[in-house]
């Protein structure tokens, strides 16, 4: 038996991370712990710390890494405590670290991501919204420092399970299309003046995934599969064309691949995010996850239909940002995270978040991407210009 392998999670108190440990827990010959990191919930990363011991704990928060300090050293628990972004590159890059958990949600998650793919890591991504704003500058760092770069989320991860191995960023042969699969979350029926009225509560309240607020907001304008349209073409080598979004509400086929032949290939199973972790984590072999075995006979049919984009402009938007290019997918996600924020915060109706993106869109020119330096300062414009309109009350 070989020595486990060292795992750093990168948004360890959140849905991905805290299942990410649930499979780690079931393979402890496998794999161990060596830091864990998180924003700010401290406690949950305490518990964290007291059941894997890891060598870092990295959080952002000045505060709560000093409560989170006094609690570790009460227990005699020898963590040593890190805290703001710099930590989560130089914990990527420690020699024992052998795979990286993306899973911090939004931009934050970029440079840490980067900084594991230069090193040549293992680096699971979960966060796609450090591929959708980097684009090929992410693939270039995973060339450069011989890393694997394994998908995450369910539906990228099915779509990499239906494929022959490949490179990422460059198109397998005989690929006819990519086909995305979405829940369409909890509003797949409801009415444009029931969406005028939707709060924070029910949009976080998805009928199969239990996920972080962002991702259910984002599940439920269904700019989620939008960052998947982007994310998917990046990955695959796949033009925006050869890409297809179906409304799939029971969430059991989880992606699929038509070839040249004719032929379809689906991944199936029950949602759980524990199926693609372990597989991710494994690969190419395969291990228990903890998932219930699929009962097809139980579950009956399976319903298909093409998203409405009219009712769900966000994806339209996506679509539309994929295919531009350059630094345009960049300004879709600084003006849909600022948007988000804000409705979760109660100064935004959440009908308005893509009129916010959208005039995002119009005003920011998009342009090539030279650098690392083009996407961190059209992030900030962006953001600058969404939470301007916002607070100014510009009808939108």
């Amino acid at each position: 038996m070989s020595a486990p392998q060292g795992l750093v999670i990168l948004g360890s108190t959140g849905s991905i991370g805290q299942s990410t440990l649930d499979v780690v827990a079931r393979h402890p010959d496998r794999y161990t712990v060596v830091a864990l990191a998180a924003a700010s919930r401290w406690e949950i990363l305490r518990d964290q710390c007291r059941q894997y011991r890891p060598r870092f704990a990295v959080i952002m928060d000045l505060s709560s890494a000093a409560q989170l300090r006094k609690a570790l050293a009460a227990e005699a628990i020898r963590t040593e405590v890190l805290v703001g972004p710099a930590a989560l590159a130089s914990i990527v890059a420690e020699p024992e670290v052998h795979i990286v958990m993306a899973a911090i949600v939004g931009s934050a998650g970029l440079l840490p991501t980067l900084a594991a793919a230069r090193a040549g890591k293992r680096v699971l991504l979960a966060n796609k919204e450090a591929l959708v704003m980097s684009g090929q500058l992410l693939l270039d760092a995973v060339a450069a420092g011989g890393a694997e770069l394994l998908p995450i989320d369910s539906e990228h991860n099915a779509i990499f399970q239906c494929l022959p191995p490949h490179v990422p960023g460059v198109a397998p042969s005989g690929v006819r299309r990519i086909v995305l699969t979405a829940s369409g979350g909890p509003f797949l029926r409801a009415s444009e003046q029931q969406l005028r009225a939707v709060t924070p509560a029910a949009a976080c309240a998805h009928p199969k995934w239990a996920m972080g607020p962002k991702i259910s907001v984002d599940s439920a304008t269904l700019m989620n599969k939008g960052l998947e349209c982007i994310e998917a073409q990046l990955l695959f080598g796949v033009s925006p064309e050869a890409i297809e979004v179906l409304i799939h509400p029971q969430s059991i086929v989880h992606s699929l691949v038509e070839y040249l032949d004719g032929s379809m290939l689906a991944q199936l199973g029950n949602p759980d995010m524990r199926t693609p972790i372990a597989h991710a984590l494994a690969w190419p072999q395969r291990i228990e996850s903890g998932v219930e075995s699929l009962n097809l006979a139980r579950l009956g049919a399976l319903e298909f239909e093409s998203p409405d984009l009219a009712k769900f402009p966000c994806l339209a938007l996506a679509i539309a940002a994929g295919r531009r290019g350059g630094t345009a997918p960049a300004i879709l996600n600084a003006a849909n995270e600022v948007a988000v924020a804000e409705f979760l915060g109660g100064r935004l109706n959440f009908s308005a978040i893509p009129r916010v993106i959208e005039t995002v869109l119009e005003r920011c020119a998009a342009a090539t991407v030279t650098g690392l330096e083009d996407i961190l300062e059209i992030d900030r414009v962006a953001r600058v210009l969404a939470l301007n309109l916002i607070q100014g009350g510009i009808s939108l």
